[in-house]
């Protein structure tokens, strides 16, 4: 059986309709954030589909009739080298654990998995290379604190959780998010929390990785009951981060700051904790959570500044953000007000 491969980009609403037709046909949501989509047809109908959002393939889907055929691995032949033609050569999608050896039929690699929902794999195993780069900057001690930090951006509340753990521990290892899906740049933030932290002796700050998952990258598509999605993202975060990420830097202890305002954060801290002690074959990491510090009775937190900046209230970011961070701002602000 012959079929006809084509492909369908972002601008084309009219053939992204008929996507959507077919993936709600298999009980799929579409993906809004896919750049481009690879599709199978048979007598003009379509069959399979698939599609690329930066690194990450999503909404892999194949008519029911048709399974069994070798459509799978033609279609995953051809989105690979759309990835391949846009320079995307490092590729990971999620996936349900039942169609793990499909995957790996295609070349993909398991990594971790989230319960029996989700599983996370790549085409390349550089996380292989990732580990063995990480255990340069093992430091040996009682306490090898770590923090994951996104800073959007970098405030002297962040700045108190790092001095905190810096204290409290023989070394610290500080993850910040490299996803460009914040306000701030990673750029940005990655100069932020370097400079703001630079007087800081016994630290490492890691630019992160692909395997520090980012909530804007999980996809949902595939999972039925959506009051799962936080918890199964939580969980597969924190699985590739104690069995993959955290032996590799000898890392004992894990601190956060308490969240007071956000329900998602807050039940991602308290997850945490459990998670990251449970049975395993790797050691367990304690979960430190710290208050965080307050300016004028409300907690110092970078939603607090972005609420600011959108009001335009400069003066009021001053106490609440160290000096390369409120220069960042200023300029920011500036040009939008020239706009």
């Amino acid at each position: 059986m012959s079929f006809i491969f084509s492909e369908i980009p972002h601008t084309s609403t009219v053939r992204r309709q008929k996507v959507k037709d077919f993936l709600d046909s298999v009980d799929l949501e579409m993906s809004e954030d896919v750049e481009i989509f690879v599709i199978a047809k048979e007598d003009d109908r379509i069959v399979a589909c698939g599609g690329l959002c930066g690194k990450v393939l999503k909404n892999i889907a194949l008519d029911e009739s048709i399974r069994g055929e070798g459509l799978a691995l033609s279609l995953m032949s051809e989105l690979l080298n759309v990835a391949f033609r846009e320079g995307r050569h490092d590729l990971f999608l999620f996936t349900k654990p039942e169609y793990q050896e499909v995957f790996e039929s295609c070349g993909f690699k398991y990594i971790e998995q989230a319960n029996d929902h989700v599983i996370l794999m790549e085409n390349s195993y550089n996380i292989d290379l990732y580990k063995k780069r990480l255990r340069k900057y093992k430091h040996t001690g009682d306490v090898v604190g770590s923090i994951v930090m996104n800073a959007n951006p970098f405030t002297l509340g962040h700045r108190y959780l790092v001095e905190q753990a810096c204290e409290s521990s023989e070394w610290v290892h500080l993850f910040v998010v490299k996803e460009d899906a914040s306000f701030f740049t990673f750029k940005d933030r990655y100069r932020l929390i370097c400079e703001g932290l630079e007087d800081l002796q016994n630290l490492t700050i890691h630019e992160g990785s692909d395997y520090i998952i980012s909530k804007a990258t999980f996809p949902t598509y595939f999972i039925k009951d959506k009051r799962q999605i936080d918890s199964l993202y939580t969980e597969l975060d924190l699985n590739i981060f104690r069995n993959h990420l955290a032996p590799q830097l000898g890392i004992t202890h894990r601190y956060v700051g308490n969240e007071p305002l956000c329900t998602v954060t807050n039940e991602y801290n308290q997850q945490m904790k459990k998670l990251l002690v449970r049975p395993s074959e790797f050691p367990p990491i304690d979960v430190v959570e710290l208050g965080r510090i307050e300016y004028g009775g409300e907690p110092i937190s970078a939603s607090r500044v972005r609420k600011l900046m959108h009001e335009h209230r400069l003066e009021e970011i001053l106490p609440l953000v160290p000096p390369t961070t409120y220069a960042l701002i200023a300029k920011m602000m500036s040009k939008e007000e020239v706009k």
